[in-house]
């Protein structure tokens, strides 16, 4: 355990200049470390940039916490000083090295609303902060992180390090199915209440710390909200490439293994319930709409298919691409659900629909053709929107009454179901 000395205290009310005060309905407080070790030469001048910035554009309270952890030089008098100097800066000491260890110990005491973290070098435009944090302030994200493999960003490094880098990603991706694009950018930031929970299950202390945070946070079914960035390469980086990379591999290993073994179990805090569509007015409105497109999208494909192969082939895969859609549909807009939580499931037991829909087109389509040996193809056609139809009403009941049922949907969402006159209500 490493021994901390916190040196700085911020007054509950503080303010500082050019951000929106408690009076006016804004003051969440956003806590910004800039862990370092060894870095008197250029955290001064890093920590009087961030300051400027957020002092004069972000629309929350903010505090500067400098993490120093186990600095050999004259970066923990820097710190002091900076701290006597500066608004809303403060310096925290401890023994040990570790980023990791650096971000847990301030993380974990902090009474921000909102806490992040940013490399002294800055290597990340702070333009990029704001977009950062404020999904986390409004309740739409639990985590945020900035990524240089976005689209939308601009980045400025060497050849190695992009090599480097995106094969660290690729493996997270490959071999942790990781869906956030860009685990090692040095700009990150988490709902407290979030973070503090997530840190119980986060072993490492140093580099690997915020990758692991992140793979729990998703296995947790946490939302992870990604923000292009302007990012520059520090040609002066004193980080040890190799040995990152290689403590990055064994930590990877650690993690896998653990997932293996079962299930995250990590008390996070509820985000706020989803609202669920339960008028019945509303579902069937939107459920005929997306019946009628779906129906259309199903009578092309049996046309088109029809002209390869028999019609009984042609039915049953025209009906299970348009089965998919349209239980993916139906449980997006008629029933309200989005994210990947229980999407397989729902498209598993929506298959009863499709298993339905299957036996009355292929009953209807081998009653013509037992009636009328040569009849057209129009005549299949009408045949098969008939039988569309029944199978469209018993879809409505299975994904109204089983599938999509509210009371069930929002005991596997939350554990415990809402009282009844919140649901079924037209």
């Amino acid at each position: 355990m490493s021994k901390s000395v916190v040196l700085a205290r911020e007054p509950a009310d503080a303010t500082p200049p050019g951000t929106t005060g408690p009076e006016s309905g804004s003051a969440r407080l956003v806590e910004v470390v800039i862990p370092v070790h060894n870095e008197e030469r250029v955290l001064e001048r890093s920590v009087r940039r961030v300051h400027a910035y957020l002092a004069e554009g972000l629309p929350y309270r903010f505090r500067i916490t400098i993490a120093d952890n186990a600095s050999t030089d004259g970066t923990w008098q820097v710190a002091t000083a900076l701290e006597r100097r500066l608004a809303h800066v403060r310096a925290v000491h401890l023994d040990l090295k570790g980023r990791g260890r650096a971000l847990r110990h301030v993380w974990s005491r902090s009474d921000a609303d909102v806490v992040s973290y940013m490399d002294v070098d800055l290597s990340t435009g702070l333009d990029a902060f704001l977009p950062l944090v404020a999904p986390l302030m409004s309740g739409h994200s639990d985590l945020a992180i900035g990524s240089r493999l976005h689209r939308g960003s601009m980045v400025v490094r060497g050849p190695k390090r992009e090599f480097v880098s995106r094969t660290y990603n690729t493996l997270l991706h490959v071999t942790m199915a990781a869906r956030f694009s860009d685990a090692q950018c040095g700009f990150k930031a988490g709902r407290t209440d979030v973070v503090k929970a997530l840190l119980a299950g986060v072993e490492d202390e140093a580099w690997f710390f915020d990758t692991e945070l992140l793979l729990l946070a998703e296995r947790s079914g946490l939302r992870v909200h990604e923000v292009p960035v302007d990012w520059v390469d520090d040609p002066d980086s004193r980080v040890d490439i190799v040995r990152t990379a290689v403590d990055d591999l064994r930590g990877m290993v650690r993690v896998l293994r653990r997932t293996l073994s079962g299930p995250a179990e990590v008390p996070v805090p509820p985000r706020k319930r989803p609202r669920i569509t339960t008028g019945v007015r509303g579902q069937l409105s939107s459920f005929a709409v997306i019946g009628v497109c779906c129906t259309l999208a199903y009578l092309l494909l049996y046309l088109l298919l029809r002209q390869l192969t028999p019609p009984l082939a042609a039915n049953a895969l025209a009906l299970l691409v348009t089965a998919v859609a349209n239980t993916a549909a139906n449980r997006r807009w008629t029933f309200g659900l989005t994210g990947p939580r229980d999407a397989l499931r729902h498209q598993v037991e929506g298959g009863l629909a499709f298993v339905i829909g299957l036996v009355l087109s292929t009953a209807t389509l081998a009653l013509v053709r037992s009636a009328v040996p040569h009849a057209s193809r129009s005549a299949e056609l009408l045949a098969l929107v008939g039988a569309n139809v029944l199978a469209s009403a018993a879809r409505f009941l299975l994904m109204r009454v089983w599938v999509f049922n509210p009371r069930r949907t929002d005991r596997q969402l939350h554990g415990t179901p809402v009282p009844p006159e919140e649901h079924w209500n037209d």
